[in-house]
């Protein structure tokens, strides 16, 4: 399921970033808790009422020496593209400016939906500030206080109102949905095509011809299947095309609504750090994941360079430990012939779902075989495991005190699942509740 797309756009210092910062809920951009995972954020994900949606902060977006007028548009039109909702940002304390009557021209012809923010109205005396904001023509202007946190609600119950009821596609449980993510130029399209045997993808040497996510449905030994190919990610201070910042969002949307999560790695260039920031947000999101090192017949071999390759991985990324990792060639086709079995593979892991009575047995035996921790003369204690979920399989322990179940532990336990289970390809969750919760 996809969720909506809420950009928030305005020109600069009105508050975009503390407003950002409001409604995630954290100082975004700072704290990164996968290990191996470090990223700037241009976006995050938000909830208001029970609903999910996707924060874009164009304030992060950078468009070189243009004038300030002509990145506000750039970035404007950019959020007319990608967006569902748009959040448009004013300084109640300045008043309207030329440039502000700029941008809401563009947001008004876009009809696109459009939720107007008066920020910095700190106390109630200044409401009578907002009846100048009537003349943009956006509708209602809400007066908030980003610093403060005053108002947010207000204005986030009119952003919902516009979210579609629903954000489902046309694909039935049974159709394997399958993403490739990875920076640009991997050869994503050609493994897409590869896979399809026929050029049903353009596929380009230069970096960024697929701009957009593009579904292809294709049907293998009577599963149906979704190849979802989507635009490489760029790293920051690379682009130079300013449409380049949003296929990161683009890739996002593709995760949510994948099963299967294939990260390609280009062999000829080994592993860099925007091969990790790519590989977390499948992790992040939950997705069964698969390896991909493509265009292996360009690396020059001996007997040890696949392993030494594959634990270069396993290095690199600690967080996906899980995930099988695949050696090909989309342009020979090598070892072309386990991507899908693999595919089937991690999506049927994915999906796993263990007997109750099962999983206690196991979990007990784990602790006999290595007992709880202590903190200050107080022993975790589990009464009683369950699974509450699968996409991914998740894990509900019901503790004495859930403080107690420090993360190692909690990986102790992990591993004893993997061990015991099959779910190679699939991150598991792992939730501590207090007993009489």
């Amino acid at each position: 399921m996809t969720k909506p797309v809420v950009a928030i756009v305005g020109r600069p210092n009105v508050g975009k970033s503390t407003i950002f910062n409001r409604i995630v809920g954290e100082r975004v951009a700072i704290v990164e808790d996968m290990p191996g995972v470090t990223r700037d954020r241009l976006y995050s994900k938000g909830e208001w009422l029970n609903r999910d949606f996707n924060l874009i902060d164009t304030g992060g977006i950078e468009l070189g020496d243009e004038p300030l007028l002509v990145q506000m548009r750039e970035q404007a039109e950019l959020a007319i593209k990608e967006a569902d909702v748009i959040v448009f940002i004013v300084n109640g304390k300045e008043g309207i400016t030329g440039a502000d009557q700029e941008v809401a021209k563009l947001l008004f012809r876009s009809k696109k939906p459009v939720v107007l923010g008066v920020n910095k109205i700190d106390n109630p005396e200044m409401r009578e500030e907002l009846y100048e904001f009537y003349s943009l023509g956006i509708g209602e202007p809400y007066p908030i206080s980003g610093s403060h946190g005053l108002g947010l609600g207000d204005l986030l119950d009119a952003v919902i109102e516009y979210f579609p009821e629903d954000d489902g596609d046309d694909y039935d449980e049974e159709t394997i949905r399958i993403s490739l993510i990875g920076r640009p130029n991997v050869g994503k399209s050609s493994l897409v095509n590869a896979m399809l045997g026929e050029e049903r993808v353009i596929v380009s040497n230069i970096p960024g011809t697929t701009r957009d996510a593009i579904d292809t449905p294709f049907t293998k030994d009577e599963q149906k299947y979704v190849l979802i190919d989507t635009a490489g990610m760029r790293k920051r201070g690379k682009v130079y095309e300013s449409t380049e910042k949003y296929s990161v969002l683009r890739s996002l949307k593709a995760i949510e609504r994948s099963n299967v999560v294939l990260i390609v790695i280009n062999a000829e260039e080994g592993i860099i750090e925007q091969d990790k920031k790519i590989a977390g947000y499948a992790h992040e999101a939950g997705r069964a994941v698969i390896i991909v090192v493509n265009k292996w017949d360009t690396v020059v071999k001996d007997d040890k360079t696949m392993q030494n390759f594959e634990q270069k991985i396993r290095d690199e990324f600690l967080f996906l430990s899980y995930a099988p990792v695949l050696f090909l060639s989309a342009k020979t086709k090598q070892r072309l012939q386990f991507v899908l079995p693999a595919v089937n593979k991690v999506a049927e892991n994915h999906l796993l779902r263990v007997q109750t009575h099962v999983l206690n047995d196991v979990i007990m035996d784990a602790v006999a075989m290595n007992p709880t921790p202590t903190d200050k003369g107080k022993r975790l204690r589990i009464s009683y495991v369950t699974q509450v979920a699968v996409a991914p399989p998740t894990f509900v322990f019901f503790v004495n005190e859930p403080e107690l179940m420090h993360f190692s532990y909690q990986r102790f336990l992990e591993n004893k699942l993997r061990a015991t289970f099959e779910f190679e390809g699939t991150p598991i969750k792992i939730l501590a509740r207090k007993k009489n919760d």
